[in-house]
């Protein structure tokens, strides 16, 4: 059974701003990597339109190899976009949720192939009251912003969870892996 991943950035004061955080090369290619092992990465359509500016770099590579090969990454996966407003995703390897996200995830979950991966906090939210995450992979960001979303508004139960492991970035930056405790 493929496991539901959340992977997301915050500041250590639990916000979740994508200008907040340090994006370096050594953050580049761990994402870059996390994303080659993905089998479908579900968006919703903030976080999904924000990322499609990696679209500008395939056609315009920037020179910095990190940053061009998370690009090529993105473009690889498959991506499944959740959205009321928005009609068409503009990009090839996109596609536009056709079920509700319950049923859609649930049934993603008894294919064969590899993890699936949450990018969205509006989705982890969404999932976590499901209870339908696996594991999160929460990269805390050496920065408070002072302001925005917090990143579990809205969970409706306390959820305990278990560390599996870290992993910490010469910038400060710190990945800690859980997985609910159920």
């Amino acid at each position: 059974m493929r496991k539901i991943i959340a992977a997301i950035n915050t500041t250590t004061d639990g916000n979740c701003d994508h200008t907040a955080g340090i994006a370096d090369e050594e953050l580049h290619q761990h994402y870059a990597n996390l994303l080659n092992s993905a089998g479908v990465i579900l968006y919703g359509r903030v976080t999904y339109q924000l990322m499609q500016y990696w679209q500008t770099l395939l056609k315009n590579p920037s020179g910095e190899k990190t940053a061009d090969d998370f690009a090529k990454a993105i473009d690889r996966v498959p991506k499944i976009v959740f959205s009321h407003t928005l009609r068409n995703t503009g990009w090839e390897t996109a596609e536009m949720a056709a079920k509700p996200i319950e049923e859609l995830v649930r049934e993603l979950k008894q294919q064969p192939g590899n993890d699936i991966f949450v990018g969205s906090r509006s989705l982890i939210i969404q999932l976590m009251n499901l209870n339908l995450i696996d594991e999160l992979q929460l990269c805390i960001q050496p920065v408070i912003a002072g302001k925005g979303l917090s990143l579990f508004e809205n969970i409706k139960e306390r959820t305990v969870l278990r560390l599996k492991k870290t992993k910490v970035f010469e910038n400060g930056a710190i990945i800690l892996y859980y997985e609910p405790v159920r």
